[in-house]
């Protein structure tokens, strides 16, 4: 089976696309092949950021890597906090102080509609770069709801599943989510 290295910190992230992806590759974080790597995402999309960090991991490795950049949209917030999700409420990236910040961003707004978006690219080399891409819509939610999933996950309630991400188990949310569609969709061009 093929190596496939994952250029992300995220262990949320790494756990789904390890579960998304088994059978099909040896997937590899950065800690389990002691790389550090965490270039500055300058990108203004998704698709933009995901590529600076493949290409990193590739530049430093050799091996085929896989980033992923992703982030919620929320329409009345004119789609903060897009590519800035991680870092919503400044550096040090910090879940519980974004997720405190959307929601006081939130009050009192009635449109509640966001978007879980995600990029994926595949660097096998500068020549061999595929990318995928997927979203899930829903709403957020005026509190928490549960404690599953990670980042901005218990605010987030997923049209499809008729729950937050929250209270979604792990089978539930990789099957709608906008990671598993990107990726779906990543190895549909993989495939061809």
């Amino acid at each position: 089976m093929e190596k496939l290295i994952v250029a992300s910190n995220n262990s949320g992230k790494i756990t789904e696309i390890k579960e998304l992806l088994s059978g099909l590759y040896e997937v590899r974080s950065l800690a389990d092949e002691n790389i550090v790597s965490d270039p500055e995402e300058t990108g203004s999309t998704f698709e933009e950021n995901a590529f600076i960090k493949a290409e990193a991991v590739y530049r430093l490795t050799g091996c085929a890597c896989l980033a992923d950049d992703s982030g919620l949209i929320v329409d009345v917030l004119d789609g903060a906090p897009g590519v800035y999700s991680a870092r919503y409420a400044g550096e040090p990236s910090d879940s519980a102080k974004n997720n405190a910040l959307l929601l006081a961003n939130m009050k009192g707004k009635s449109d509640r509609t966001a978007r879980f978006e995600c990029a994926v690219v595949l660097y096998k080399s500068p020549e061999d770069v595929l990318t995928g891409v997927g979203a899930v819509e829903g709403r957020i939610l005026d509190a928490p709801c549960g404690s599953g999933g990670f980042g901005y996950d218990p605010l987030f309630f997923c049209d499809d599943l008729q729950k937050s991400f929250g209270v979604a188990s792990r089978e539930e949310k990789n099957s709608v989510s906008h990671r598993a569609r990107a990726l779906k969709q990543l190895m549909e061009k993989v495939r061809i």
